[in-house]
């Protein structure tokens, strides 16, 4: 096996960091070491395959996003990233890993989408992956098939209190979802906003001739949202179940998780770099249809409600656990233009993967979190929530050598023709600059990007399969 040294970095971990050597042996991490340091006598250097230079750059573990949708069929189009380009794209960014969406829709079997997300993923990514599994029909059969999930390597599942007539669980599935989720200890993860409510918004602003993209955001209002969270809240801790609510955009929905912690239920959020950074007002708000380009649910908030300085906040104070991304491109022509003169047609979701990791470092840069911060809530709480951690999530002997080389004195220019590689016609986040870079990306022992070059392959990403998670009490 090919043996690799990672020499004069400094190693950030969840933790701490300091000056460390990083030796990989095959596909994991053999060894962490004071700088310099001989390896049974020997000069570590002189005896590996290849020596990497991190001199005054950064050592942390791959990053991991928890919340894609590769070829998610939505709104009468898909996802247009596939496994192949969106893993190629994550790989750019420093994300080594990603977990996914299994789809089982209204009228089909549980197992059936499970192996349809494994057909299209199967020899297709560039970076290791996994699946949760979206619960779209709840019945007895999908309640028998949840209990097996585990089984499978999937130790989540997801609902939707939203999209009435595609995935909508009303308040009583939900409930029968949550007793088998408590009982196997697979987590319940949860769209919350109230879908019924919105739809019904949305039929009063379309009637008024209110049809451009920034009705979405009106549409779906923060009160649907907080709503909808203390009620997925109230029935986990009726039936004893994990929770974890996805995309949390509002400081109210904040406000209920942190209060549920408080009182010691074991519920969790997660938050996007779309809520950290853009608006309402600026992206949604955008003169004619421009604004089709940011729809994504749950929407951008108003800036003069200050959602987004929350958000940093409450990174900082753990009342949100992680940042995913809810990855679910589409493009302008042909697939958000569905929703020209009438914005519930546009297809919601946003292209984030590529660009996660250098847009929570600028956090770093602009003082919002720390270094160590960085670390915890892209790469090591994932692991953690979602049955990874010791192979994921971590620089230790014995995990996998999923290892980014960060260059804080680098740069980064987010945009079309820049740094952009998802399969998209636009970028969200076009013009943004980041005081950072990814210098080299190594997937299990692989370096699969190498300063500004590729030369990673499709199919070297491997399926990984989830034990519970490490928050389970």
């Amino acid at each position: 096996m090919a043996t690799t040294l990672i020499s004069g970095g400094t190693v950030v971990t969840a933790t701490g960091r300091s000056a460390a050597d990083v030796l990989v042996d095959g596909e994991k991490i053999a060894a962490v070491l004071a700088p310099g340091s001989p390896l049974l006598g020997h000069d570590l250097a002189a005896g590996v395959d290849t020596v990497l230079d991190a001199t005054g750059k950064y050592v942390i573990p791959g990053g991991i996003d928890a919340h894609t949708h590769m070829q998610m069929p939505f709104g009468g189009t898909e996802a247009s990233d596939t496994f192949e380009t969106g893993t190629r794209a994550a790989a750019w960014g420093g994300t080594t890993t990603i977990v996914d969406f299994a789809i089982q829709r209204y009228g089909e079997r549980v197992m059936d989408g499970l192996a349809a997300w494994h057909e299209k993923a199967a020899g297709q990514c560039a970076i290791d992956y996994g699946f949760h599994q979206i619960i779209g029909d709840v019945n007895d059969d999908s309640l028998k098939a949840m209990e097996a999930l585990p089984d499978e390597g999937v130790s989540s599942y997801k609902l939707f209190m939203a999209y009435p007539g595609v995935f909508y669980s009303d308040d009583a599935q939900i409930y029968k979802a949550m007793r088998v989720g408590a009982e196997t200890g697979l987590m319940t993860m949860m769209h919350a906003e109230n879908g019924p409510a919105i739809d019904a918004m949305v039929a009063e602003l379309l009637a008024q001739g209110k049809t451009d993209p920034y009705y979405h955001g009106v549409a779906r209002a923060w009160q649907m949202e907080e709503e909808a969270t203390h009620r997925a809240i109230m029935l986990a801790n009726l039936t004893g179940a994990p929770l974890y609510v996805v995309h949390v955009s509002a400081k109210q929905a904040v406000e209920q998780l942190a209060a549920a912690r408080d009182n010691g239920q074991n519920v969790f959020g997660e938050t996007c770099p779309q809520y950290l950074y853009l608006s309402l007002e600026d992206q949604l708000g955008a003169e004619g249809f421009e604004g089709a380009k940011w729809v994504c649910s749950t929407p951008l908030r108003s800036k003069h409600e200050h959602h987004q300085d929350h958000m940093w906040q409450s990174l900082r104070t753990n009342d949100i656990q992680m940042v995913a991304t809810d990855h679910c491109p589409f493009c302008m022509k042909g697939q958000k233009d569905l929703g020209v003169g009438d914005f519930s047609k546009i297809p919601n979701g946003i292209g984030s993967v590529e660009h996660r990791m250098d847009l929570m470092y600028q956090g770093v840069v602009d003082g919002k979190i720390s270094l160590e911060r960085w670390v915890e809530i892209t790469s090591t709480t994932p692991a953690r929530m979602f049955g990874m951690y010791g192979t994921k999530g971590v620089i230790a002997p014995g995990a996998d050598a999923d290892v980014v080389i960060y260059d804080p004195n680098g740069h980064t220019s987010i945009g079309l023709g820049k740094t952009h590689h998802m399969n998209m016609d636009y970028s969200a986040w076009e013009g943004y600059e980041i005081q950072g870079h990814v210098d080299t990306v190594m997937s299990r022992g692989t370096v699969v990007v190498s300063g500004n070059q590729y030369v990673g392959s499709k199919g070297h990403g491997r399926y990984v399969h989830r034990a519970t998670s490490q928050y389970l009490v």
